[in-house]
């Protein structure tokens, strides 16, 4: 189902896998003693609820999220699913589609020299994509990915109001970060998401959803700094009817211009 630039591709359609492009510069330092410690990779899925093959890749990271591939040599991953908002106009509106999503992941597009954005597309530490649902391709690219020092930051909650949720984070990004710069990023993210489809391309079908972006705010912007250097910031996020703290988790991100990932951290919420 095409449209322009855009498409929905199936298990084996789309552009298969990207290999990493150099950034004009380096942004983190890593020694080879750091990267025997290296964190997570963080799956970053673009989906949307008009897209017929994306329930697929929304129940593969699903199971790659829960650990259900462990004992198969992959290294630990965060996953989070960004709901794109440009098959909305197929007859149904996707509750999770967003035009910031949108615009994120055109950002990889072009990161990465594709010449078509689709759904469901898969990007790695920011550096290679593959077809959402192609499980093998997936696989292959979280083990070859890049790893880097998981950040080591302590997180405070507070609730200033029912409609907000305060953060404040205390840490080193355990990467040292040259005048190239980078951003600290942090995601709320929602899981055990169902919803009955009664229009678009997923007629009839009851849809789950896990991993969900919520909502992505700026921590701050860092320049120059060694991987040990304390790094401190507050960011609130605004909430949305329904909810859950027991269905949410958090992850932190560093990532720099050329839009690689740099280091990942995830965290768990207090249920109170």
């Amino acid at each position: 189902m095409a449209r322009g630039l855009l498409s929905c591709f199936g298990s084996k359609g789309g552009s298969g896998t990207s290999h990493e492009k150099h950034a004009a510069g380096a942004t983190a330092h890593v020694s080879a003693e750091e990267q025997q410690r290296s964190g997570p990779v963080l799956v970053e899925l673009f989906s949307s609820q008009g897209c017929t093959t994306s329930p697929v890749a929304e129940l593969l990271v699903s199971r790659l999220g829960r650990g259900d591939f462990d004992g198969t040599d992959l290294p630990p991953v965060v996953v989070l699913a960004f709901h794109v908002d440009y098959w909305d106009y197929m007859g149904w509106k996707d509750p999770y589609g967003s035009s910031q999503w949108t615009v994120r992941q055109k950002a990889y597009v072009e990161a990465l020299g594709l010449d078509t954005m689709f759904t469901p597309q898969i990007v790695l530490q920011g550096r290679a994509q593959c077809v959402g649902n192609d499980e093998s391709a997936l696989l292959t690219s979280i083990k070859d990915a890049p790893r880097y020092p998981a950040p080591a930051f302590q997180a405070t909650f507070q609730r200033p109001s029912l409609a907000s949720l305060q953060v404040s984070l205390t840490g080193s990004l355990r990467s040292k970060v040259d005048s190239y710069g980078a951003n600290v990023m942090v995601a709320l993210y929602e899981n055990g998401l169902i919803t009955d489809c009664p229009k678009g391309e997923n007629q009839g079908r009851v849809l789950s959803n896990d991993f969900v972006v919520r909502r992505l705010e700026k921590l701050c912007t860092v320049k120059d700094i060694a991987a040990k250097k304390t790094i401190s910031g507050t960011i609130n996020f605004s909430l949305w009817d329904g909810y859950n703290p027991a269905k949410c988790g958090m992850a932190l991100f560093v990532q720099n211009p050329s839009h690689q990932i740099f280091g990942l951290q995830d965290f768990q919420l207090p249920d109170n």
